[in-house]
């Protein structure tokens, strides 16, 4: 491992120092429908106008204001209808003085038009003539060529995330294809040997081996991110095997491992990374959980060394990996903050910035509130399963009281909020 490299980073400072050196990787032209959860790797122009005719927001009856002027003074008006035009048709012509046309929602009005009454405001209409009861939607419910999107302008910006609503807008303005980040590959590497995979259960029932929960809590975080987690196993207490392990994954676009760095006598990923020449960028951070974290470059590409406990490995791929691993991705959003206001009071150590885990819950006014969801120690995963968010108690304060405003990490889809973009 290449000399230099900070030491105890606060919190921001780790962050930056990870984004700083995550690039959005390669992109790729994919089908719509193949493009769900990618970033946008350029803006994209609507082709169509839409809607792309001035068309019915009601079943009912389109209709001049002009004519309509004895319904003031009380007295419903009968005009002829002069045209029927469902949804799928177009009208026969303009709408001549003194005549109603029968439209169904969506389909275009004709030309002339105001307003549609909608049809609870008539007689419904009988024997080619329509009694008009109400004049409220004389110049209202008709939807005008290009009010939503206009051909030529962007309707998705670089960098946004494809949601449902987003691919209906692109198939809507005539995109079957489009450019988007590539998914980043990162390999993922546990270390001990106290442990086993699911295939050796029968060891940990019989309370001999430790149960590898990392590499899959962090193959789901890594797929919620956008990224392809490779798992490379367990390594196991021994400088070949962890070097073989480390270099089996290089040819992915990062990698991330968990326990090994302490300074234990037994822990050899320091010394396999040190052999590999990997660049270091910092070693541990002033975070709770998960404060020896290291992070650097390994031939080149982002390398994150998480700590063994559980919850301090989810926690610190929440606060720090997630928004790396979608900067790699080319999301323009990368984390997502929402306010919360505590249910109860909390209290930490003011030389750290602490995640806490919590559930959200009902509030009185428009905030979530927040409870935690019990004890908070590092080992306890079951408290991660039943959190909702995770906490921010910045470094510097001591404690947090019942009834204030806090910012948390959502933990649940969507994964994202409007609010919090470093």
């Amino acid at each position: 491992m290449k000399s230099g490299g900070a030491d105890w980073l606060p919190y921001p400072a780790a962050l930056a120092a990870m984004l700083e050196r995550c690039p959005r990787l390669g992109v790729e032209r994919l089908p719509i429908d193949e493009a769900l959860g990618r970033a946008l790797a350029g803006d994209v122009n609507s082709r169509v106008d839409h809607p792309p005719w001035d068309n019915s927001a009601m079943d009912g009856f389109a209709v001049r204001a002009a004519d309509l002027q004895e319904l003031e003074a009380g007295q419903p008006v009968i005009l002829p209808v002069s045209d029927d035009v469902p949804a799928g048709a177009f009208p026969s012509g303009p709408l001549s003085p003194g005549t109603a046309a029968r439209v169904m929602t969506g389909a275009p009005v004709p030309e002339g038009a105001t307003g549609v009454i909608r049809v609870e405001h008539t007689d419904g209409g009988a024997r080619g003539v329509v009694e008009i009861r109400e004049a409220s939607d004389a110049r209202r419910n008709i939807r005008r060529r290009g009010e939503d999107v206009r051909a030529g302008t962007p309707v998705l910006r670089e960098g946004e995330e494809l949601t449902p609503a987003a691919i209906g807008l692109l198939a809507l303005t005539g995109h079957d294809r489009v450019t988007v980040g590539r998914r980043p590959s990162i390999a993922v590497l546990a270390t001990g040997d106290e442990l086993v995979d699911l295939d050796a259960i029968e060891e940990a029932v019989a309370g001999r081996k430790i149960v590898n929960s990392n590499s899959h809590a962090l193959a789901a975080q890594l797929r919620t991110a956008g990224a392809e987690p490779v798992l490379l196993g367990i390594a196991r207490d021994d400088l070949e095997d962890t070097m073989a392990k480390l270099q089996a994954g290089l040819d992915c676009d990062g990698m991330v491992t968990t326990a090994g760095v302490s300074v234990g006598e037994h822990d050899r990923v320091k010394q396999a990374l040190e052999a590999l020449g990997m660049e270091r960028v910092f070693w541990r951070a002033r975070i709770r959980p998960g404060s020896p974290i290291a992070f650097g470059l390994l031939g080149g590409k982002p390398f994150w060394a998480l700590p063994g406990n559980p919850v301090s490995a989810m926690v610190t791929f929440e606060a720090l990996l997630r928004p790396a691993v979608r900067k790699l991705a080319g999301h323009a959003r990368l984390q997502a903050r929402a306010a919360v206001r505590l249910h109860e009071p909390v209290a930490s150590s003011a030389d750290l910035t602490h995640f806490l885990r919590v559930r959200l819950v009902p509030s009185p006014d428009d905030l979530p509130g927040a409870l935690l969801t019990g004890p908070q120690g590092s080992g306890i995963l079951s408290s991660m399963s039943a959190a909702d968010a995770l906490l921010i108690v910045p470094e510097g304060a001591a404690a947090l009281e019942r009834g204030e405003v806090a910012e948390a990490l959502p933990l649940r889809p969507p994964y994202r909020t409007e609010a919090g973009t470093p």
